[in-house]
């Protein structure tokens, strides 16, 4: 894969989190949770956008961005607006880190070690493998709730 797929892919999914995120036509449920599902659309929108700003804009941009995780799970009743110009600053981001990156530079090695080591393609994909999976339980909930 080439910087510019990762950037098309990472931006298409962000657009999938903004369609989903407007589908909701009560913002309240944003943020309902019940039985076995622990984390609300809201949080977990949250939690998809702390990733991406901590893992490209952070670590491969170093554009200072400071996470606070435990806020992505902990936070609650912010507004939908909020959320989607969140999603919009987030895919800003992308933007910006994956279209200054070239091919070598996904060779290299991942600034930090979560898996072991691996190369920044492979974080990548790992990190828009994390982000799908959550995108579809933010999917089935809205429809579920």
């Amino acid at each position: 894969m080439t910087p510019i797929d990762f950037k098309d892919f990472y931006l298409r999914e962000l657009d999938n989190l903004h369609k989903d995120i407007s589908a909701f036509t009560d913002e309240n449920k944003l943020w309902v949770i019940s039985g076995e599902i622990k984390n609300s659309p809201g949080n977990l929108c949250l939690h998809l956008l702390g990733n991406v700003n901590h893992f490209i804009g952070a670590m491969i941009g170093k554009n200072g961005y400071v996470r606070k995780r435990d806020e992505e799970f902990s936070i609650k009743n912010i507004s939908q607006a909020k959320l989607l110009a969140d999603i919009t600053d987030t895919k800003a981001v992308v933007e910006n880190v994956l279209s200054s990156l070239d091919a070598a530079e996904l060779q290299k090695d991942f600034p930090v070690e979560i898996i072991g080591k691996r190369s920044v393609e492979y974080m990548l994909a790992f990190f828009l493998a994390h982000f799908t999976y959550h995108l579809g339980q933010i999917n089935y909930s809205r429809r579920l709730i």
